[in-house]
């Protein structure tokens, strides 16, 4: 496909944030002084002071209507409570999730709309398959964009008293979209409040919007040179670095500084040449004067990447160690690279054992982000620490060995 020309370009990024959208972010995201609108009060009244709230932040009679029509969803509050998806292993998970589908179509995605990817390379300075990968996670490229009511799955959500810190934020700037036309009272998303191809919240649609196009509507529902280019926008906003790489897989030794693994620890790559670490085909590492982390989602006998501060970027749309992972690997898939290699680890605790570990965890005074089975960063830093105690292989990874002598500590 011809690029777009420089002029064209320079065209199209002068009218990237229309004053409908752009103007007067910063005091619709953050709102007027006004009454708290605390979670779990009488809906009516939640409802009536969160209105005031909105009218005081300049959001007119139109989006002050569609809040006053918004109900309370049930079966939003059922797919909250119900994410057993992330109980997966990152390799039952990321097997399942980078489908030949998602690898055929974006490939041929990355073809289709390559000018609009180019271009958000250019002024984001994020590539192509890192946000055809979001795209293809979150929506199948604009397959499936959810059918829940995004305005009801927000006050849902915000006056449920489980997480209201992070969806009631998300309420008046989506009202906003909804007053000044860029959106239906009815718009229909993902049960947490996401919309469009992937799945922007309503701040960042407000914020970050692009009209990619250049018909004068940033549509993230159907164009996909908005959604391209607001992703991309999205990306870079949250800290991506123009140039650098995300992720690499690797080969570790048998034995080595386990400790010194983990996402937070960056070192030079040259450290963790002179540990043994070395390129997934057994290459040397190649030095490019950056820090990056071992992670090992499996432990020290599975898959094995390098990930830099590119990858903590993931982090920023999911905290889902598993979910940024995969995309993360479905980025490096769509620019070329091959599957990863899933080793050969030790079978890891699912389940009740996973529970009754974090049951275990928690009694010694460590916080794991609740008993729920679920491998989250708080349970796998709190293994990591009672696996030095132990003087296990510090790996993060939660075994029959590590639960047992948990158990025998105990007694």
């Amino acid at each position: 496909m011809k690029l777009l020309s420089k002029a064209l370009v320079a065209v199209l990024f002068a009218t990237v944030a229309l004053p409908a959208i752009a103007q007067d972010t910063a005091s619709v995201t953050q709102g007027a002084p006004a009454v708290a609108a605390e979670c779990g009060d009488d809906f009516a009244t939640w409802k009536q002071n969160l209105g005031n709230e909105a009218r005081a932040a300049g959001v007119g009679e139109k989006g002050l209507s569609a809040l006053a029509n918004a109900a309370l969803d049930p079966k939003v509050l059922e797919r909250d409570r119900a994410q057993g998806v992330f109980a997966q292993t990152f390799t039952q998970f990321s097997e399942r999730m980078i489908s030949d589908y998602r690898l055929k179509h974006g490939t041929a995605n990355l073809q289709k709309y390559g000018q609009y990817f180019t271009i958000a390379e250019q002024e984001f300075g994020v590539p192509g398959p890192v946000i055809a990968a979001f795209w293809g996670l979150e929506t199948d490229f604009g397959a499936v964009q959810g059918n829940f009511n995004s305005l009801n799955a927000l006050v849902t959500l915000a006056h449920d008293c489980r997480r209201p810190d992070l969806f009631r934020p998300q309420i008046i700037p989506l009202i906003t979209l909804i007053d000044r036309n860029v959106l239906p009272a009815d718009v229909k998303g993902a049960w947490a409040g996401e919309i469009g191809q992937t799945q922007i919240l309503p701040t960042d649609y407000l914020a970050r919007g692009v009209d990619g196009d250049g018909d004068g509507i940033v549509d993230l529902r159907n164009s996909p040179a908005d959604v391209i280019l607001t992703t991309g926008k999205k990306i870079q906003s949250r800290g991506w670095k123009r140039g650098e790489p995300w992720i690499e897989e690797i080969r570790v030794p048998a034995e080595m500084a386990w400790e010194q693994t983990g996402r937070t620890n960056k070192l030079p790559l040259t450290t963790w040449a002179d540990m043994g670490v070395t390129m997934r085909d057994g290459s040397p590492l190649k030095d490019n004067g950056l820090k990056a982390a071992v992670v090992l989602p499996m432990g020290r006998k599975g898959p094995a990447f390098l990930t830099y501060d590119n990858y903590d970027v993931y982090l920023e749309w999911n905290q889902s160690a598993t979910y940024t992972l995969t995309a993360a690997h479905l980025a490096a898939r769509l620019a070329g690279q091959p599957a990863f290699d899933r080793g050969n680890p030790d079978a890891g605790l699912t389940g009740d054992a996973m529970k009754a570990l974090q049951q275990k965890l928690h009694d010694k005074g460590y916080d794991v982000g609740g008993i729920d089975g679920i491998l989250g960063t708080n349970t796998r830093e709190a293994i990591r620490q009672e696996q030095i105690r132990l003087k296990l292989p510090v790996d993060g990874w939660p075994t029959d060995e590590l639960l047992a002598d948990l158990q025998a500590s105990s007694e």
